[in-house]
């Protein structure tokens, strides 16, 4: 894989940071981001912290113009960051569907938007949606998370048909349960009653997601477009 420009939104813990290390450890310069100021704990000169709102078409802007004042065109995007507001259907409150809404498929929409004129202009590039095995299957009290990750996987679809004669592929990458921030819920009996229920018997690694990622975005993933891919040890099939 030649040296690009790698944009990963999200970036500031777990999932996120897995992915940008991964790619950082490649030599690829990486721009990862979060809602709030941050700092990289693996302090490589490749590894560019910035705070973005994807939300926010404004803070989108601004960031548009800060990369290009810097030369940094992104030609491989992982859409990464997303929140929960978990709560039971009868008992959600607009807002809980709305900032959900809004970040996690909204906002993916609000970034590609602004990053992939270069890439069409360059006739190349790579994006990759972070969706989760609950948009795939459902889960009960993620009503308003499983719409939005459902969402991608049509965004995902319908992008790639759009783009696919420019050479950029669109994938989507669907997480079962990981070992993260978002997990650490889960102990005790209800813990182990989940790991029971994966052919794997066992929760994953973020890095078992990157591998993935990276794979995306290389030269060997050329013809691999439209897709949702599954890690999740087997969790949900079909």
């Amino acid at each position: 894989m030649n040296k690009e420009v790698v944009f990963i939104s999200g970036a500031s813990r777990g999932i996120g940071t897995a992915i940008a290390e991964s790619f950082a450890q490649l030599g690829h310069t990486v721009i990862g981001t979060s809602r709030s100021e941050f700092k990289f704990e693996n302090k490589q000169d490749n590894l560019i912290p910035l705070a973005l709102d994807i939300a926010d078409r404004s803070s989108i802007n601004n960031c548009v113009e800060y990369l290009k004042d810097n030369n940094l065109k992104p030609s491989i995007l992982i859409n990464n960051a997303g929140i929960t507001s978990d709560q039971l259907f009868l008992r959600m409150r607009d807002e809980e569907w709305d900032n959900v809404i809004a970040t996690n498929l909204t906002g993916t929409f609000n970034l590609t938007k602004a990053l992939i004129k270069n890439m069409i202009k360059n006739r190349y590039g790579r994006i990759i949606n972070i969706s989760s095995v609950s948009g795939l299957m459902g889960n009960p009290g993620q009503v308003n998370y499983s719409s939005a990750k459902a969402g991608l996987s049509g965004f995902t679809k319908s992008l790639a048909k759009e783009v696919g004669s420019r050479g950029i592929t669109v994938n989507s990458v669907a997480p079962g349960f990981i070992e993260t921030d978002m997990t650490s819920y889960l102990e005790g009996d209800a813990k182990e009653k989940l790991i029971n229920e994966i052919p794997l018997k066992r929760l994953g690694s973020a890095n078992d997601i990157a591998d993935l990622v990276v794979f995306l975005a290389s030269n060997d993933a050329s013809y691999i477009t439209g897709q949702t891919i599954s890690v999740d040890g087997g969790l949900f099939m079909y």
